[in-house]
């Protein structure tokens, strides 16, 4: 018997709420947009399980309602109009374009209708969406927003949310009547570092074009000032953390572009200005990896790693077995040889790819950024350049100290007359570290195809800075090179809002003679007898 009643009680408490969405909808349909936003507010008010679809295709021109007898479908469609039922949400069959009208909306409207959706919002289970829709609805704070957060904030479990919806309570009373109340808003929004909450202080301590205060009261206007000065502090403190962080950036990229120059310049002492095509070698195979991985762009970066080393570091043997081992103690001839190889491959990749810039698609795990506050964020791919750079470093110093081929790199660049001696075949050793180097340079472009346009001139963007880290840490020196690299990207990006990116660079090109007019073997000057000679 209970059970009959309570499914009784049920089926009326529907009927009511069909009746009353029903009667929302008529005013749907008027021609003026304030009786259309009345309307709106009143289908929103009915809580009807269907009243956030039928503000939701409102809000996206898909509500119209039939000429004949002004009754509203949600259509989708052109000709015929697919309809669906908005109090059922069946659908209704399907009818010819005149034969209905579109509901229209205005930005003010538009407007409504996004705060009272957002409303809906807060009741999800998913606290993001909850999140969103209070962000959402303090874009258009009115009196039934306000009741709405209110009614929520002693409800939400969530800290995120509720600071929201703290500062949404906080921004409304800004405009009460008390200024007591006042100015407890503005203490609470002291270092809130939201855009619209430091436009909103702003204007409380604005005057008028008759120099009237915007604020009447002394004690707000002196607590709104306050904390805009607290805003504009840690605005700027995040704002050099965000500077130190595009700087670490920059620099990883500098160190992945000079760490495989810093290796073969250091043993074999060559200037090898093909370096950047390497680079530009390991960027195209990462585009020829995604051609051949189109359903599967997140793993393709992980496949061309291995590949671009692979690849440069071929071509890195086939030039040193070729052109450079012929050219050893002769520097201006190398220099010369290895700018000609530089150009025919620029050429050779033109022939075959064309002299536009290739489109290397970023993976979804690495797009995006991660927002730290309303002050902050952090772009994921440079973060994981950042990464990348940090578990390269450390494979290659592992390489260099702890396997034979690293001892005999070490021996090579330190006496090659006594490694020699020691039956170390220098020519093999001289080819393969030829070759790391280059295949690095070739991971290096797979970074740097997440981050520059992807064309045959990349590596000419990166050849002169490369030299500079190698020049300013110290030849053949890896910790000379992460910290060269990571200085260099630094001062960079520090001297660049104040100097321009052109004039930062010429500032720090200048420093650099400077320094190395006082220490000519860099920061990390090379160790051995032959470096001293």
């Amino acid at each position: 018997m209970v059970s009959v009643l309570l499914l009784a009680f049920v089926v009326q408490a529907r009927a009511a709420q069909n009746d009353a969405l029903a009667q929302a909808l008529t005013g749907l349909t008027a021609e003026d947009f304030p009786t259309k936003t009345d309307a709106a507010t009143a289908v929103a008010a009915t809580r009807h399980p269907n009243a956030r679809a039928v503000l939701t295709a409102m809000l996206e021109g898909n509500l119209h309602f039939r000429t004949a007898d002004q009754r509203v479908f949600i259509v989708q469609g052109d000709d015929p109009l697919t309809l669906t039922d908005p109090l059922t949400m069946q659908a209704a069959g399907s009818g010819a374009t005149a034969d209905f009208t579109k509901i229209t909306t205005n930005n003010r409207l538009r407007k409504t209708l996004k705060g009272l959706i957002a409303g809906f919002d807060l009741s999800d289970p998913d606290a993001g969406v909850r999140l969103a829709a209070v962000n959402e609805m303090m874009r258009s704070l009115d009196e039934d927003s306000i009741v709405i957060l209110r009614a929520r904030v002693d409800d939400e479990k969530d800290d995120k949310v509720k600071d929201a919806i703290d500062t949404g309570l906080a921004l409304a009373d800004l405009d009460s009547d008390d200024a007591d109340t006042r100015l407890a808003a503005v203490e609470h929004l002291k270092g809130n570092l939201s855009p619209d909450v430091y436009n909103r202080l702003k204007r409380l301590t604005e005057r008028s074009d008759e120099g009237v205060h915007a604020e009447p009261d002394e004690r707000v206007r002196r607590g709104a000032t306050v904390a805009i000065a607290s805003i504009d502090n840690w605005r700027q403190i995040y704002g050099g953390v965000e500077t130190l962080f595009f700087g670490l950036s920059l620099g990883s990229v500098l160190v992945l572009a000079a760490i495989g120059l810093a290796i073969t310049f250091g043993v074999m002492g060559v200037i090898n200005m093909a370096h950047g095509e390497l680079m530009m070698l390991g960027a195209y195979t990462t585009y020829v990896v995604q051609l051949a991985m189109p359903n599967h762009i997140g793993a393709s970066i992980i496949v061309a790693v291995p590949l671009a080393f692979l690849v440069s570091g071929l071509v890195g043997v086939l030039i040193e077995r070729g052109v450079v081992r012929f050219l050893y103690g002769r520097p201006l001839e190398t220099l010369l040889a290895t700018f000609g190889i530089s150009l025919i491959l620029q050429q050779v990749v033109r022939d075959i790819f064309t002299a536009n810039n290739r489109p290397v698609e970023t993976p979804a795990w690495m797009a995006g950024s991660w927002q730290i506050n309303e002050a902050l964020s952090i772009t994921y791919n440079r973060l994981y350049v950042i990464l990348f750079m940090a578990v390269v470093f450390a494979i290659l110093l592992f390489v260099l100290k702890k396997t034979t081929l690293g001892l005999k790199v070490r021996a090579v660049s330190q006496n090659r007359a006594m490694a020699k001696a020691m039956g170390v075949r220098t020519e093999w050793v001289d080819a393969l570290t030829f070759g790391l180097g280059s295949g690095i340079a070739g991971v290096a472009g797979v970074a740097l195809s997440q981050l520059t346009n992807v064309g045959p001139n990349l590596g000419q963007q990166y050849i002169i800075d490369s030299f500079m880290v190698v020049v300013f840490g110290g030849v053949a020196n890896l910790w000379g090179t992460l910290i060269g690299g990571m200085s260099l990207g630094v001062v960079n990006k520090v001297l660049e809002p104040f100097a321009g990116a052109v004039l930062a660079k010429i500032l720090v090109l200048i420093a650099l003679i400077l320094f190395i007019q006082r220490r000519p073997r860099g920061l990390f000057p090379q160790k051995g007898r032959a470096a001293e000679a």
